[in-house]
């Protein structure tokens, strides 16, 4: 870059470059790699090219990421097979979610956590805490905090479904802890209203958008078991809220509920499970506004459907399987209900996608760091 571009220019110009390129400048010259190493460009820096990290299991657990552009789906469809996501997935762990080009999973047997940048391929773990006592169980939530910009982990400790006790009499320790990457230690949430003790958190469905993470759950005080509702964290104020769902999907017994998000707002999703030739119904919470949910569309998918996620453009992402069939992912146009298969093959539930920008985060951080 020419010397006689002032340097603020090229530092505009440098924040509109992919993360490979930028790596690569960092071995230029020792003003360039200053501006990148610094917190400021790492902080602000977000490409636009989106890309979705998707995780599947045929004959094994297999990764993928593709390009969400003009190229989409094929042939960009490129297994993922690196030493470092071998290393960092091989004890399978629970992908908790993804945001600002990070993703968050949790390994029960070790009781570890790892934020890894998928971009620039560094990480680093937490140690959560564990409870010992098998009355409790633990849920995660990750996220970064809109006005700091610090990744945090949120972590719930609630009675366990099969726990044979009086659910609101019984004490529960460290109910919620907060990990802040900055402070590298956890501490007690700022907010003051925790969940309540007869919440009952979903495993493995949950989403974070905009700072603000998302839980399925059921209040096991209603007096019809099943009921289904949201509970949310705000990564900035540190709050919880519960959310209402609509009928259709807070009393869906025999459906199977999933998340996701469409730009900045909550997707959520009955699922076709138990009839083949159900539609998957998909409904969107207008504007961030509590309980005020809009019917988007339904899915005629002709299979066992989920939905998985969203592209850029809006289409959604399903995985479809067929009776006698392997599962496979599929983009489905609303507009003309086409349905295109992607070339990933997989069980049902098995296949994940996860949406993400490329970003900086971590890249200050000393790979593979263990905070205890």
């Amino acid at each position: 870059m020419s010397d006689h571009i002032p340097f603020d220019i090229q530092s505009e110009i440098m924040k509109m470059l992919p993360v490979k390129s930028l790596l690569r400048f960092r071995s230029i010259c020792k003003s360039w790699k200053s501006l990148i190493d610094s917190s400021d460009f790492i902080v602000h820096y977000r490409s636009q090219q989106q890309h979705l990290f998707v995780r599947y299991f045929d004959y094994g657990r297999l990764y993928a990421s593709i390009a969400d552009d003009h190229t989409f789906p094929q042939p960009n469809v490129s297994p993922t097979s690196s030493t470092s996501v071998k290393e960092l997935f091989k004890y399978d762990p629970r992908i908790i979610s993804s945001c600002h080009g990070l993703v968050c999973s949790y390994c029960n047997s070790t009781h570890m956590a790892f934020i890894w940048n998928i971009s620039i391929r560094k990480s680093v773990a937490v140690v959560v805490p564990a409870v010992s006592n098998m009355m409790f169980e633990t849920t995660l939530g990750f996220g970064v905090c809109r006005k700091t910009r610090d990744p945090k982990i949120v972590k719930i400790t609630y009675i366990s479904w099969l726990s044979r006790v009086d659910i609101n009499a019984t004490y529960i320790p460290s109910q919620v802890e907060v990990f802040t990457l900055s402070t590298g230690a956890w501490r007690s949430p700022f907010g003051s209203n925790l969940p309540r003790k007869s919440i009952w958190f979903h495993p493995s469905e949950e989403v974070v958008i905009d700072g603000v993470f998302y839980w399925l759950a059921t209040d096991r005080n209603t007096i019809t078991v099943g009921i289904k509702l949201i509970v949310s964290f705000d990564m900035t104020s540190e709050e919880f809220r519960e959310i209402t769902l609509p009928d259709d999907l807070s009393h869906a017994y025999s459906h199977r509920i999933s998340m996701s998000y469409l730009g900045n707002s909550l997707v959520v999703c009955k699922d076709v499970v138990h009839d083949i030739n159900g539609d998957l119904c998909l409904w969107m919470m207008r504007g961030g506004v509590s309980n005020s949910f809009t019917k988007l569309f339904s899915i005629t998918p002709n299979g066992h459907a989920t939905l998985r996620g969203f592209r850029k453009s809006g289409e959604p992402i399903i995985a479809i399987q067929g009776n006698c069939e392997p599962g496979r992912l599929a983009v489905y146009e609303p507009y003309s209900k086409r349905i295109d298969y992607l070339g990933i093959v997989g069980s049902l539930y098995s296949s994940e996608v996860y949406p993400y920008m490329e970003t900086l985060f971590l890249l200050d951080q000393p790979d593979n760091k263990v905070y205890i």
